[in-house]
């Protein structure tokens, strides 16, 4: 995980065209991991805004997860699937997209999903929200010190943070041993989403 950075879309925030500017704006930024997640029920819409946005992904040697949906990640050929803890078992994800697919799991703040997480062939394992987040307003709250502790117990498997994060609180994040800052709203909501995207990975 060489980019710091893990940007994820929010339909609302982005809608219609503004979707791939923004992730576009992003990318030339130099961020390298995108999530899109949309939970509308609009299939064919999501199936075509996930093509495209794995076609930006690829012009930059991105990754392009997408949320919780197993069969719109193998539809689409993203490169992965980003799982909660009431989605589809990475075990099952893994038999549908392959052993070449990156599979990331939402721990909340438990060591022990974490470890069932990994058990189950997941690539990274995600822990938050560690500060009040407008995506997910009603998430659980988890101390920074989780990070640390999950990066003393797990050893190199690439941890992620997410919740809140902003430019002015996510070294504290690094610093306790996450990999990655998984950011919606502070990057897509910034004027300048290249330049954001930036001083993201330059933390």
């Amino acid at each position: 995980m060489t980019s710091k950075l893990y940007a994820i879309t929010d339909s609302q925030l982005l809608p219609g065209d503004s979707l791939f500017s923004a992730v576009a704006a992003a990318l030339q930024g130099g961020c390298k991991w995108v999530q899109y997640r949309d939970k509308s029920a609009d299939h064919a819409r999501r199936l075509f805004e996930a093509k495209h946005l794995l076609t930006l992904c690829n012009q930059c040697q991105a990754q392009l997860l997408i949320n919780d949906d197993v069969e719109l990640a193998k539809n689409s050929g993203a490169h992965g699937v980003h799982l909660g803890q009431d989605d589809t078992n990475p075990v099952a994800a893994r038999l549908i997209l392959g052993s070449s697919a990156i599979i990331g799991v939402t721990c909340h703040a438990s060591l022990a999903l974490a470890q069932q997480a990994i058990n189950d062939t997941a690539n990274y394992i995600a822990f938050g929200r560690f500060f009040p987040s407008s995506t997910k307003p009603d998430a659980r709250p988890a101390p920074i010190s989780l990070i640390s502790e999950a990066r003393a117990q797990f050893g190199n498997t690439p941890i992620v943070a997410i919740g809140g994060i902003t430019l002015d609180n996510g070294k504290q994040l690094l610093d306790a041993g996450a990999d990655m800052l998984a950011v919606c709203h502070s990057l897509f909501s910034a004027s300048d989403i290249t330049e954001h995207a930036r001083k993201f990975i330059n933390l």
